[in-house]
Parts: C-alpha cells; structure tokens; sequence
C-alpha cells in the first residue's frame, strides 16, 4: 500500500467539537468568580465534613519543577547466559525487579535500574547473555551487551564458579580487555565454603581474584559492592543527566505489535531487541529519548498477553512488571495492528491504561501492511470496540519504515496537556449551571437532584467531585462528561467524576 494513500482515520484525530484552543476556554472571568462565592456561601446551609471543606476550600499548587540531577556512574553486569546475572541484580537494588527464570536466555534488552550502596547512587545495568558465534534473535543479545559496556564506567563479570571459566568467558575477557573499563570479577554459585575451591581457579582467567558471591542467598555481597564503588567514578563519564521532570511514556500492547521497533525508530539507534518471535521484550526498558528539543523518557515493555493468571514463568512476571510500568508512566502510548483485526487483547491493554489514570494515544502501527480490503473492517472495529475512548487521539504509523512516527509527539504532547488541565472553580461552576438550565437531571419519585457546587479536586487525570442535594444517575454523569469534553477539551486524558450527596442543616 503507498504511504501517500489517504488515511483512514485522520493522521492525529482529534474528537469532534473540541475547542481548537483548549487554554482559551481556562479564564475565569469576573462574573464566574463572583457566581462562585455565591454558591460556596450557599453551601453553609448544608451538612458538611472537614474533607468537603477542604475540597471547597483547596488550593492549588503547581508542581515545582526538579533541579537536574548529574549523571550517575553507570555500573554494567555482563556474563553468558544463566551464569545469575538478574538475580546478582535484583539482590543489589533489593526488589525482584529483573524478570528471572531457571533457563537461559530470559533477559534480551540491557535494562537499567536505579540503585545505592554505603551512600552512594549508581545505575546498574542488567544485559542479556553474552555468547560467540551465535545467530538470531541470541546475536543482536550479544550486540546489546557489547553496547552496555562501552556505555559503561565499570563492569562486574560473573561466571558461574560450578562450571568453571568456558571458552566463550574467555572470548568475554578478550572484549572487556579492548575496552579497558575496570572489571570486577565476581564467581556466583558459590553458597558455601566447599566452592570457594571452584572460584580459585578463575584466576586462571587473567582479571585478577574472583569474588565469591550467591547472588540467590547473598552471600558475599558486601565485600563485592564495597570493592564495586572502588572502582566506580563518582560522575558518569556516559551516563545521561536526567532533566527536570522528563514526562514518561509507556509503549505497551500485545506481543509483536512492533513496541520494541517503535522505540528504536524514535530514538534513532538499536537500543532494545527486536525479532519476528513474539515476547522477545521482558522487562521495562527506560530510554531518554530528546524530541522537538523537548526529554522523555520513553518505557519498551513486556508485550501484555492473556489475563495474568493464565500466563507462566517470565511470562507471568514481565505482565506484572509491564503493569507496574504503566502506574508509573504519565502516558500509554497503545500499539494495536492495523492490518489485523483488533482482538481482546488490545481492548484489555487500553482498559489498563485507562483504569490506571493515565493519558492516553493509539497508534495504529504496521499501517504499511495494510490492504484496502482491511480498511472498512477496521472502520467498523474502531466504531464498535473503541466507543467507550472517542477521546483518545489516534496516529497512523509503520514503526518499520519510520513513517508517520513524528505525528506522535504532537498526539502525546496534547495527551499530556489535557492530563494536567485544570478548570478553575468560578468557570466550572458556569458551565454546570448552563449545562443544568438546558438538559436538567431527570425526575425520580418525584424528586430531582440539585447540583448544589463543584471543583475539580485533582488533575493527573482530571478529577471533579460535584455536591449535590440526590445522587446523579450514571447516564447523566456521562453527559457531563461529554459536554465537559466539547467545551474544554481534555483530549487524550480519561476523566473521573464523583458524587457527593449533601442534606440541609436541621435548622
């Protein structure tokens, strides 16, 4: 299919009656203020608790900005496959982070994590099993942790003190020699005296006296850690400064949607694996990447599969952890392929993103493999399994070839905007009271409830609590929410209302 071919959905879409202008409609003006202290006095004649008060009465603090942070020394572990590397690194930072498997060849990308001994930060880098002469998807691992350590300020090398130095540690030696980084070398396996035997004779390797460790019972750890902060500088000589407050993007969706070639297409370089076998990715990789002048981080995750629970072994711990990686994000970027039909899967994904508060953009990715038979089917998809995110902004684009990936930034940046939007008191109060006049809330019994104030309690997303004299039907709860979204916006961000039922005084 050419690329020059009119989409199917405009390049950023955009929903319908959105203001062109969002921070137009933001201005309170005089009239809004005053109407605002008429209902804020209106509501003394109602029972009210010290958190109602403190909801009325909140102020409102920006975030204040981050000082950037220097760069941390960049601390890599390399080594042939299941010798323990994520396991020595889960010890270190002291959480079950790196997804670990009794089976070689679980860790693909190099994963940095933040970590700290006797004082002092450090990012620790986890690679992927080094191996010589391989082809596939195990060749570009051994690329990665080539990269690692020319990226790194020091190395730790583990091998395995129970099966001794093989030839391919030796080929490993020979590659951290021409780099001349300063190496640890650090023999695992060892969970008692009877196999400090087996690490002495690693020092026939050349890199002088092994250090022997458990990583499983962590045992020798400290004496490995002390000896690591010896040789490691106190500011990266590579490691990247983080500025203040990059915003964090998660690229997630099911596997082999094209996440990992997405991420090395924006950041301009082969930062993370990619292969044709689904679930190549398994733990979060952070990237830094700078677009239009402006860092974000950018988070390649672990491919979400069927429900958790039907999932096993690193399977099972990459969804939890690509899970986590979406509580952390300020945004899910949702990778779903267009030239197939959407499944449950992809559903389940932006459900997740949604549920979790977090902003949002779907990308329609390998739009170069799309047929025009495809294209009514997936009009019709769209209509019926995306009804419930109208207002999510949605990009077409082949993170193959790199086309269409730039309209990303503008559909993120508009996310991220309407995240942190706020509508002041005076303004939204208006709004209800205009809204309220055209389209009251249906009788029930007889009664109907009154909106009696409301203010936006929080944004990231974007949270209002309305008071009111009987509870609002959800039916009526969505209108506000759609007519909110006409007049301010708030594309690309999910938004929560909440309900409080408030009687009068007994006089």
């Amino acid at each position: 299919m050419s690329h020059d071919a009119p989409d199917l959905v405009d390049s950023v879409d955009t929903p319908d009656g959105a203001p062109a202008d969002p921070t137009e409609t933001l201005v309170e003006t005089e009239e809004e203020a005053a109407r605002e202290r008429a209902l804020r006095a209106g509501l003394e004649d109602f029972e009210l608790d010290d958190e109602d008060r403190s909801l009325i009465d909140g102020e409102w603090d920006a975030d204040a900005g981050r000082v950037p942070e220097a760069p941390l020394p960049v601390l890599a572990i390399i080594g042939r496959p299941n010798v323990g590397k994520s396991t020595l690194v889960n010890r270190i930072i002291g959480r079950r982070e790196a997804v670990v498997e009794d089976k070689p060849g679980v860790t693909r990308d190099r994963v940095s994590y933040p970590a700290e001994w006797s004082g002092r930060e450090f990012l620790l880098v986890d690679t992927g099993g080094w191996e010589v002469d391989v082809a596939g998807i195990e060749s570009k691992v051994a690329e990665q942790a080539e990269v690692a350590i020319s990226l790194a300020d020091a190395v730790i090398f583990v091998v395995d003190a129970t099966v001794g130095a093989t030839a391919t540690d030796e080929r490993v030696v020979a590659l951290l020699r021409r780099s001349g980084k300063p190496v640890l070398l650090c023999a695992n396996k060892v969970d008692g005296p009877s196999g400090e035997a087996d690490a002495a004779y690693l020092w026939s390797l050349g890199l002088g006296e092994p250090f022997p460790i458990s990583a499983l019972h962590g045992r020798g750890m400290g004496e490995l850690l002390d000896a690591a902060m010896k040789i490691l500088p106190t500011v990266s000589g590579h490691g990247t400064a983080r500025p203040a407050g990059p915003r964090r993007v998660a690229l997630v969706g099911r596997p082999n949607v094209g996440k990992s070639s997405l991420l090395n297409k924006i950041a301009g370089s082969e930062r993370v694996v990619v292969d044709e076998v689904a679930g190549t990715t398994r733990d979060p990789v952070d990237e830094l990447v700078e677009l239009r002048g402006i860092p974000y981080w950018f988070v390649d995750t672990a491919g979400i599969r069927r429900r958790v629970h039907q999932t096993k072994g690193a399977d099972f711990y990459a969804s939890l952890r690509t899970q986590a990686a979406i509580e952390k994000a300020e945004i899910g970027v949702v990778l779903v392929d267009a030239s197939a039909p959407l499944t449950e899967q992809d559903t389940r994904v932006i459900s997740q993103v949604v549920d979790a508060g977090r902003a949002l953009v779907i990308a329609y990715n390998k739009w170069d493999l799309m047929d025009e038979d495809r294209r009514p089917y997936l009009e019709r998809e769209i209509e019926k399994d995306l009804v419930q995110v109208t207002w999510a902004p949605r990009v077409n684009v082949s993170a193959r070839t790199g086309w269409h990936t730039d309209k990303l930034v503008p559909a993120i940046e508009r996310s991220l905007a309407s995240w942190d939007t706020r509508i002041p008191t005076g303004k939204l109060n208006a709004f209800l009271g205009e809204l309220v006049a055209g389209h009251p809330h249906p009788l029930r019994g007889g009664k109907q409830p009154r909106i009696l104030f409301a203010t936006q309690a929080s944004t990231r997303p974007p949270r209002f609590v309305i008071f009111a004299t009987g509870f609002l039907e959800a039916g009526y709860r969505r209108y506000i929410e759609r007519r909110l979204r006409e007049t301010f916006g708030f594309e690309g961000t999910p938004i929560a209302i909440s309900v409080r039922v408030r009687e009068k005084r007994k006089r």
